[in-house]
């Protein structure tokens, strides 16, 4: 597992710039909850490896007026799909299925109605992007009725039920689908779903307080609230139990286990104990599987992906009566947020939306290292125009203070800059948008015994001075 090798929570708590930010986020959280008079909010804020802030506003209950805190217990919702995901991708890697595996293979009983001529075979991959074309729902009303079926019952129902949409041609959020893909964990792993989660995810992570099956009696669990009425209290609603819908809405969790699993997401290296993903798998499931048509957000395996004051974040939402939550990442920052409420109406992103907004510039400000001075004298001999037998012809300069190559004679010579990042061995390592594709490898400068510069090398291609 890599572990956190950067900043200590101190140390950032104590930046001038973090400490502003988390106060203003703080009394503004406050007035919110008071305002609009919400039952609770537990946030939490974590850096890299570290629960950097969290606190907890209202009450968890409010006839006892139990305060909340990090450790108070939310309905978590459709956050559940990232764990059902996560399954599916253990198992993934352990060999015991793919991706692109059809569901009927290993769900024999699988079989839903189906009006296109040309479908493709419904895969794993479909289902953790939403992209089956199934139904939102099993054929029960219970989002209306509150009478959930089982897992007997969904199965027994699905060949009543029809493709909406041509599998793998749109996006199409399905509950169904989630469903069906804890199934699948079920079926190859040989075990409950929720055994394998508690197993497999939960007990590894650490993550004492959050249950695949919560009850009414769940230890520390928030009241659920219905709608700020008009006059009068919020009424407390029941208590949702998904039952066969259970691998897509049915989990319960708090701030500080939450916490826990976003932190997996900040990190990488082999699986093993609490890296129960290795990293490359992780950036897998971070990874856009399917683009929406408006090429703003899209869809990882089970995580939703989308921009956000200029960072791509991954994460996902949670809405059950009572309950709205919230978890997002940006792992290029290693920044993750959690935002859990125990009221109906609640938008847990109108408050994720301020911390991204505020508090993470802070954190990676605080958290970047002193930039070492650039040795600018050394790199003017390496300044001018190069060409090579394409005619491509580039200029090597100088630009905020960092070797930059642009191409000088496009209309917009800084939309692709290229970056040479020193090397300890005096070679350049080639970063930014380079067009001709060879960021992330090598480049170098071949001199002469003067020192001037003979050929200008970037991979596999190499340039001559053009003067």
């Amino acid at each position: 597992m890599t572990a956190s090798t950067g900043p200590t929570a101190a140390s950032l708590l104590d930046h001038a710039d973090v400490r502003a930010a988390l106060h203003l986020l703080d009394v503004w959280l406050q007035a919110q909850v008071e305002l609009r008079a919400l039952p609770s909010l537990a946030v939490g804020i974590v850096y890299d490896q570290q629960l950097l802030w969290s606190k907890g506003y209202g009450y968890a209950d409010l006839a006892t007026q139990r305060p909340a805190d990090l450790h108070t217990v939310y309905r978590i919702a459709s956050i559940t799909k990232l764990f059902t995901a996560t399954a599916l991708m253990q198992l993934r890697d352990a060999g015991a299925l793919q991706l692109d595996d059809p569901v009927a293979k290993h769900l024999p009983w699988f079989q839903v109605q189906n009006p296109f001529d040309d479908a493709p075979a419904i895969t794993i991959r479909h289902l953790l992007t939403h992209a089956a074309g199934l139904p939102r729902e099993a054929a029960f009303p219970y989002w209306a009725d509150r009478n959930f079926p089982t897992a007997e019952q969904m199965r027994a129902a699905l060949p009543s039920q029809s493709l909406a949409l041509l599998p793998g041609t749109q996006w199409k959020y399905s509950n169904l689908g989630l469903a069906l893909a804890g199934e699948i964990v079920e079926a190859v792993a040989g075990m409950p779903y929720a055994a394998y989660v508690q197993q497999h995810i939960l007990d590894p992570l650490g993550m004492t307080q959050t249950y695949v099956q919560p009850t009414p009696e769940t230890p520390n669990l928030a009241t659920g609230y219905g709608l700020r009425p008009a006059q009068g209290p919020r009424e407390v609603v029941p208590f949702t139990d998904c039952k066969g819908i259970t691998p897509a809405a049915n989990m319960a969790s708090c701030v500080a286990d939450l916490a826990k699993f976003a932190m997996l997401q900040l990190r990488g290296g082999p699986a093993g104990g609490a890296q129960i993903l290795k990293g490359a798998s992780l950036r897998e499931m971070h990874q856009i599987h399917y683009l929406h048509p408006n090429w703003q957000t899209g869809r990882g395996l089970g995580f939703h992906i989308w921009r956000l004051h200029g960072k791509t974040l991954v994460g996902h939402g949670g809405a059950l009566e009572g309950y709205r939550t919230d978890l997002q990442a940006c792992p290029e920052d290693k920044v993750a947020a959690v935002v859990l409420a125990n009221g109906h109406d609640v938008v847990p992103i109108f408050y994720m939306d301020k911390i991204f907004k505020w508090v993470a510039p802070a954190l990676v400000k605080a958290a970047a290292p002193p930039p070492a001075p650039a040795p600018v004298a050394e790199w003017q001999r390496y300044v001018g125009r190069y060409h090579n037998i394409w005619a491509n012809n580039v200029q090597v300069l100088i630009y905020h203070d960092k070797l930059t190559v642009i191409f000088a004679e496009a209309d917009d010579p800084l939309l692709y800059p290229v970056t040479l990042t020193p090397l300890e061995d005096g070679r350049f390592r080639i970063e930014g948008g380079d067009p001709a594709g060879n960021n992330g490898e090598i480049a170098w400068f071949e001199t002469d015994a003067t020192g001037r510069v003979t050929k200008f090398h970037m991979a596999n291609l190499f340039f001559l001075p053009a003067n």
